[in-house]
C-alpha cells in the first residue's frame, strides 16, 4: 500500500495514500521533459502541485532543500525555491491517464525547470531539509551537475 511520507524540518510530518493525494486539487500541465541524453518529450502531467504539499507540512523557515527517496533506491535533492516553483509536481497522470508504473507511478516529480534526471520517479519520501548531506543526488554523486536546471 503505498504512502508518502512528507518530513524533516516540517512544522506537520504527514503520510499520505495516493488517494489522500488524488482529493487535492488537480492541476495539469503540458511540460517538455529534456533529458541530458539528447532527447526530450512534451507530456501532459496531472497531479499536485509541491507547492501544495508543503503548505500542508508547514515547512520550517530556515528550509533551503528538498530531498527525494524513491522505492528503487534512487534519491534527488532540490533547492527549495525550484520545489516550490509554481510548476513542479508530484504527478499521478500522463496525457490524461494514470500513470503507469514504467513512467514513475503511483508518484513522480514533473517539472520544467530541471533536467530529467532531477525528476525522480516512484517518490516514497519528501523531506524538507535546512542542510544537505553528502549523499545529493543518484547522477550528482557521479559527477552530473548538481542545480540540473533548463
Amino acid at each position: 500500500k503505498f504512502q508518502l511520507k512528507i518530513d524533516g524540518d516540517v512544522q506537520q510530518p504527514l503520510q499520505l495514500g495516493i488517494t489522500d493525494i488524488q482529493k487535492l486539487p488537480l492541476t495539469s500541465m503540458v511540460i517538455r521533459h529534456v533529458c541530458v541524453e539528447g532527447w526530450a518529450a512534451i507530456v501532459q502531467w496531472g497531479g499536485v502541485r509541491l507547492r501544495d504539499l508543503a503548505a500542508l507540512a508547514q515547512p520550517k523557515s530556515k528550509v533551503r532543500y528538498v530531498y527525494f527517496k524513491s522505492a528503487d533506491g534512487y534519491y534527488e535533492s532540490w533547492d527549495i525555491a525550484s520545489a516550490l516553483h509554481p510548476q513542479t509536481l508530484m504527478v499521478y497522470q500522463k496525457n490524461g491517464s494514470p500513470l503507469s508504473i514504467d513512467n514513475g507511478a503511483p508518484l513522480r516529480l514533473a517539472s520544467p525547470v530541471k533536467l530529467g534526471y532531477k525528476q525522480s520517479k516512484w517518490v516514497t519520501q519528501i523531506t524538507f531539509l535546512n542542510e544537505l548531506g553528502p549523499m545529493k543526488g543518484y547522477w550528482e554523486d557521479l559527477g552530473y551537475e548538481w542545480f540540473g536546471g533548463i
